[in-house]
């Protein structure tokens, strides 16, 4: 019996000893489970306190995009009084330098073969008989096989002669050609100069214009102007584009809400967003008279009228509005006197006996103090958006003023006289253009259409009722999608063309050198709508 007692409380020893064990491995395991637990919570809890601070991070980022804006519309007429600008006609001037010659290693002469030379036998080599004749024959071997190899060289040697001076010649021209396009272009800078050191009405118009062009406002601003110049009075008319009361942003503030992971903005008064909207507008009077009387130093003009305007919708007719909200003429004597860096630039247009909208934001309009109207009231100066599309190569980036300006253009560049139209007075048409040649030409109406959808036949149809309103011999349609069915059905036997997408970038390859591209973006929306439904042709 003793020695099963033994055995049995031994056996039960182990057993509490494994139990033991295991409570302990549950214990571990526990407290390491609840430790994991824990750096979750914890992992979690950071989780959600970046989240909380990449929220508010992008609210005052927001914000402070916000406050940049209302700054900038702030400033706009400060930001022009620390900018010369005059433009010196000689720093556009192109300095010739002429390129390098690649010769393609043409200059590089070919090393001429040398004659190798043989020892001859020695002495006693000498007895052996034949040993003399075996060493002549070899010398004459090799001066025969070096004469042949020296007559491979010469030729080869004359052809990279020659093909250095084809070579040369031909860079020769290059470089005469590019001095040439380099000093004519220079030449025509210097005859322009010519011609506003005199005075002249169109050198005057195409200086101030380019004064005007190169004043940088805000991307969204519209960059549209007309100018006249009259030299009897020495007077400048200007006909500026203005914002509409939209650009005004509609937040105050923006505020990050943690409870419901939103950022929500308040509201700006109405009557602030007025009042920064009058400013804008006025700044924009003020700053394009500095500009004009600062640049013009040769004193060609002693008078500007400035006009103002909004092209917008009548919400009573439906019809397009040209308003004009700001007009006033003034001397270089009295503007200069200003300071404009301590102006109200509302009280300064009223001290300048400014007209100015009482409720410019309504488009309530005023009497301009001028009409702009030059030789067609509907004409209107073209702008040259060829020569900066290479900076922006997507068409479906252009605003529409720009893109009918892109047309107007471009079949300029094809041979026709054109016109672009004014948009409030165009009765349908986009661009005039005249086709000078004997029996086959006459006037052409063209009409562009930027769209992404397939333009509809009833676009056709216009054009043709257009054709006919302005009597002209041909109708061109240009457009950046496509056409349907319908379309080509109904222009077939008219004196209708179609122009597609893919027309329009070869065209633009082909006449203006430039490589464009379609791109609408994934938002856009067409300006008749997200697609044109095709329509049943009529005859």
């Amino acid at each position: 019996m003793g020695i099963l007692a033994d055995l049995q409380r031994e056996a039960e020893r182990q057993r509490r000893a494994q139990e033991r064990e295991q409570r302990q491995l549950q214990r571990e395991y526990e407290r390491a489970q609840r430790e994991v637990e824990r750096q979750a919570a914890r992992e979690e809890k950071e989780r959600k306190k970046l989240y909380v601070e990449q929220r508010e991070r992008e609210t005052e980022q927001q914000n402070q995009a916000l406050h940049r804006r209302i700054d900038e519309l702030e400033g706009l007429l400060v930001a022009t009084l620390s900018v010369d600008d005059h433009i010196d006609l000689a720093s556009l001037k192109q300095k010739f330098s002429e390129p390098l010659f690649n010769d393609r290693g043409l200059s590089q002469p070919e090393p001429a073969p040398e004659l190798e030379e043989i020892e001859p036998p020695g002495t006693f080599a000498a007895l052996i008989p034949g040993a003399k004749a075996k060493y002549e024959a070899a010398v004459e071997a090799i001066r025969a096989e070096h004469a042949d190899a020296r007559g491979e060289w010469e030729k080869r040697e004359a052809e990279r002669e020659k093909a250095l001076a084809r070579a040369q010649a031909v860079h020769g021209e290059e470089v005469a050609r590019e001095r040439q396009t380099v000093e004519a272009a220079n030449a025509e800078i210097d005859r322009f100069e010519e011609k506003l050191d005199a005075g002249d009405p169109g050198a005057v118009v195409d200086y101030l214009g380019m004064v005007l062009e190169k004043s940088r406002y805000p991307d969204d601003f519209p960059n549209a102007h007309k100018l006249a110049y009259i030299p009897e009075s020495k007077q400048a008319v200007i006909e500026q584009d203005l914002p509409e009361f939209d650009l005004i942003p509609e937040a105050k503030e923006h505020r990050y809400v943690k409870s419901r992971d939103e950022i929500t903005a308040s509201k700006r008064a109405e009557s602030q967003r007025k009042a920064i909207y009058a400013s804008v507008i006025s700044q924009m009077a003020l700053r394009t008279l500095h500009e004009i009387f600062e640049a013009d130093r040769r004193q060609h003009v002693e008078t500007t009228v400035y006009n103002g305007v909004v092209d917008t919708i009548d919400k009573r007719t439906g019809q397009p509005a040209r308003v004009c909200l700001i007009s006033v003429r003034t001397t270089r004597d009295a503007f200069e006197a200003l300071q404009l860096d301590r102006v109200d630039p509302q009280e300064c247009l009223k001290g300048l006996g400014a007209g100015v909208s009482t409720k410019p934001a309504e488009l309530a309009p005023i009497r301009p103090v001028l009409e702009f109207k030059m030789v067609d009231d509907r004409f209107i100066d073209e702008s040259d958006v060829l020569s900066d599309l290479d900076q922006r190569p997507n068409l479906m980036a252009l605003s529409p003023s720009e893109f009918e300006s892109l047309i107007t253009n471009l079949f300029e560049k094809m041979g026709l006289e054109t016109r672009q139209t004014r948009p409030s007075r165009d009765g349908g048409v986009d661009c005039v253009a005249w086709d000078t040649r004997p029996v086959m030409g006459g006037k052409v109406v063209i009409q562009a259409k930027r769209y992404g959808g397939t333009v509809g036949v009833s676009a056709v149809r216009d054009l043709f009722g257009t054709v006919h309103n302005e009597g002209a011999s041909k109708g061109i349609l240009v457009t950046t999608s496509g056409y349907g069915k319908a379309s080509f059905e109904f222009a077939e036997g008219k004196p209708l063309e179609l122009l597609d997408g893919s027309n329009l970038l070869y065209l633009l390859s082909e006449y203006a050198g430039v490589e464009a591209r379609i791109d609408p973006p994934e938002d856009w929306v067409d300006p008749e709508g997200a697609e044109m439904k095709e329509e049943p042709a009529a005859s």
